[in-house]
């Protein structure tokens, strides 16, 4: 699927981290200035969002993400946001403080974000990368699943 997907493709790509909060700052100021742009807003788990987020959806997002990461992320660095192309960006990574595990670092199957915002529209995360299989013989084994 990933490779006939562009979303999946993106994802899978080149990301820089907004390791300062100002970086972060300048990133949403960023995200205001292209706000005509046709912004999916992606919660992980939840529904796909079908259309872009309206002007009035994506200011209120940033606003009250970057509220929960100040609160939740409580540390002098940010670190949790990546971005395709901070000049120009089409593809936001937004990891949940709470569930972090290796999201720094190289891993090949790092934790899912809690978030995305993509010029493209968003496919099933947990659906189209599911775990390492190593985790599905886990299951299997425990519990006898398919």
């Amino acid at each position: 699927m990933e490779a006939d997907n562009p979303y999946l493709a993106a994802f899978r790509g080149s990301f820089t981290g907004m390791l300062r909060w100002p970086q972060l700052d300048a990133l949403w100021q960023t995200l205001r200035e292209q706000a005509d742009k046709p912004w999916y807003i992606y919660a992980v788990g939840e529904p796909v969002p079908e259309q872009p987020a309206s002007r009035e959806q994506l200011d209120t997002f940033i606003r009250e993400i970057d509220a929960l990461l100040h609160k939740e992320h409580d540390e002098d660095y940010c670190g949790i946001v990546y971005v395709d192309d901070p000049a120009d960006p089409a593809f936001i990574k937004i990891y949940d403080p709470n569930n972090l595990g290796v999201v720094c670092g190289y891993s090949e199957n790092p934790p899912l974000p809690g978030w995305t915002l993509s010029l493209l529209p968003p496919v099933d995360l947990p659906t189209a990368l599911p775990p390492p299989g190593n985790r599905r013989r886990w299951w299997q084994r425990l519990f006898g699943g398919n």
